[in-house]
């Protein structure tokens, strides 16, 4: 499982909006490859951010 499919799982995962500390904190991984991924995601619109600082899987 690569970075990118960790942070959804844990999004999916979390059933709510998360930042990308709570992420950091749920999946074990590095801030920044948390960020990086966090970034691919948005830019493909896999993620949503319905609050600010905050994202979730787009549905």
């Amino acid at each position: 499982m690569n970075t990118e499919e960790q942070v959804l799982e844990a999004m999916k995962n979390a059933g709510k909006p998360l930042g990308a500390g709570k992420i950091v904190e749920l999946t074990g991984l590095d801030k920044k490859e948390v960020d990086k991924a966090m970034k691919s995601l948005k830019e493909s619109g896999a993620i949503v951010s319905p609050q600010r600082c905050l994202w979730e899987p787009k549905k």
